[in-house]
């Protein structure tokens, strides 16, 4: 993977992760998405990370997988297309998921197919008035993966899902805030300035109740009542052991703004 293809910073304690490549439309190879995986796992363990940020450059936030020569190359075996999903796009997705700091899509531009899925997984989307996302797969003879058939339904119910997946029809920014797929949407020129904002918010927040809160969010749509509530207490008991409970309890009683350290 050429190095410029993933570009990664570190600003603020947020770690920005940008796919770079413009003339695709940012499509994902494997090297570039096997990089996002490790960003993400060395943003759960690096306590200078509080916030994580994935955007693109150009005219495309992503346009899903690239696969340019794939459908051509050699003898495809029984089991092969279940494993390259489940080691590739499914992982990717999960590790968005499962990170242990919040994430921020910044979409400003076209999002298809696992692109689309990528930004819909992370924690808050934020979206450009030119952005698109679309559910790409059927007009290519595809079954949705890469985690769609798990997200969708989950953000917006089964009918508004497979009107979606069904048809692949190009979703406008404002319709996907409209459905509830996008947090908020801003004009193209100020996406920059909106993102540094929420995620210095998110990265002054403090760190360990968000990630104990996210992963509640996400366990319950698969849980019943007892098993989340079990699981609430739980996450409760172990965030009082952190030091920014501590430091919100003290400003709560001293009538001023805490200070979060993210530990």
């Amino acid at each position: 993977m050429p190095v410029s293809d993933i570009v990664h910073e570190l600003r603020d304690q947020v770690s920005c992760i940008t796919l770079s490549r413009p003339e695709s439309l940012n499509a994902l190879t494997p090297a570039m998405r096997d990089r996002i995986i490790e960003l993400l796992a060395e943003a759960s363990a690096d306590p200078a990370v509080r916030a994580v940020v994935v955007t693109g450059t150009g005219r495309g936030f992503c346009a899903g997988a690239d696969l340019r020569g794939g459908a051509a190359r050699g003898e495809r075996l029984a089991g092969d297309v279940a494993r390259t999903l489940r080691l590739g796009a499914q992982r990717l997705i999960a590790a968005v998921l499962d990170c242990e700091k919040p994430v921020l899509a910044a979409v400003n531009g076209t999002a298809a197919g696992l692109g689309a899925h990528l930004a819909l997984a992370c924690d808050l989307v934020l979206a450009a008035e030119s952005a698109r996302f679309i559910e790409v797969f059927v007009r290519r003879g595809l079954v949705p993966d890469g985690g769609g058939a798990y997200l969708l339904p989950r953000l917006l119910g089964p009918q508004r899902a497979k009107e979606l997946m069904f048809f692949g029809d190009a979703l406008p920014a404002a319709d996907a805030e409209r459905l509830g797929l996008v947090n908020r949407v801003v004009p193209d020129g100020e996406l920059d300035r909106t993102t540094r904002e929420w995620s210095a918010r998110l990265s002054s927040a403090p760190t360990r109740a968000l990630a104990l809160t996210k992963q509640l969010v996400n366990a319950s749509l698969d849980t019943d009542r007892p098993t989340a509530f079990t699981a609430e207490a739980a996450a409760q008991e172990i965030n009082m052991t952190t030091e920014d409970a501590g430091e919100g309890l003290r400003a709560f009683a001293e009538r001023r703004g805490a200070e979060f350290r993210g530990r």
